[in-house]
C-alpha cells in the first residue's frame, strides 16, 4: 500500500510536469504582478484546502526561502469570529464572499482552493471577487467544475484522488511563493 501510494503520487507529479507548466507560469505571473503593484493575495478553501490557504499565506507574510520584506496575503479561513458570525447570520456559503467584499480591492488576487472545484463558499467568493475587479485563480482537481468556469486561471491537477490533488496544490503553492521570492 505504501509503495502504491508513493507511485501514484509520482505519476500525478509527472502529469503535472507534463501538462501544467504553462498554467503554473501564468499563476506565478498574476501573483507577481499583483504583489509588485501593491495589491494583496487572498486565499480560501475548506478542510485541507483551508490549511493550504493558511500555509501559503504564511509563506508570503513570513518568508519562504530567503529573507525579504513581508508580503500582503490573507487566508480567509482563519478568523473564527468572522467565520462563525457570517455562518450564523448569512450561512456557510457566504463565509468567504463577505470577507472578499470587506477586504478585497480591484487588482487583488483571490486563490480559491477546492479539490472538487464546486465548493459553494469558494464559488461565492469568486463571484464577489469578479464584482470587485479582482483576479481569480482556482486550484482544483481534474474534473470539470464551476470554479474552472468562473476563474481567470484554473490549475487542474491531473488526478481525481483528493490526497494526490492536495499534495500537488501545496507543491504548486510553494512554486508560486518561490517565483514571488525571486522579485526580492
Amino acid at each position: 500500500m505504501i509503495t502504491e501510494q508513493i507511485n501514484e503520487h509520482q505519476q500525478v507529479v509527472k502529469a503535472l510536469l507534463d501538462q501544467c507548466i504553462p498554467c503554473i507560469e501564468e499563476i506565478a505571473m498574476v501573483c507577481k504582478e499583483a504583489i509588485s503593484s501593491g495589491h494583496k493575495i487572498m486565499l480560501c478553501g475548506n478542510g485541507g484546502s483551508a490549511a493550504d490557504s493558511q500555509h501559503i499565506a504564511a509563506e508570503f507574510v513570513g518568508r519562504f526561502l530567503k529573507e525579504r520584506k513581508s508580503l500582503p496575503a490573507i487566508a480567509l479561513t482563519t478568523d473564527t469570529s468572522i467565520l462563525t458570525a457570517v455562518g450564523n447570520d448569512y450561512g456557510f456559503d457566504k463565509v468567504f464572499s463577505r470577507q472578499v467584499e470587506a477586504l478585497g480591492n480591484p487588482g487583488d488576487v483571490l486563490i480559491g482552493i477546492s479539490t472538487s472545484g464546486n465548493s459553494k463558499n469558494v464559488i461565492a467568493a469568486f463571484e464577489e471577487a469578479k464584482a470587485k475587479d479582482m483576479k481569480t485563480i482556482a486550484f482544483t482537481g481534474n474534473k470539470s467544475s464551476q470554479s474552472e468556469r468562473m476563474a481567470d486561471v484554473t490549475l487542474k491537477i491531473p488526478s481525481t484522488v483528493t490526497a494526490r490533488i492536495q499534495e500537488c496544490h501545496i507543491l504548486v503553492g510553494h512554486i508560486i511563493c518561490n517565483a514571488v521570492d525571486e522579485m526580492y
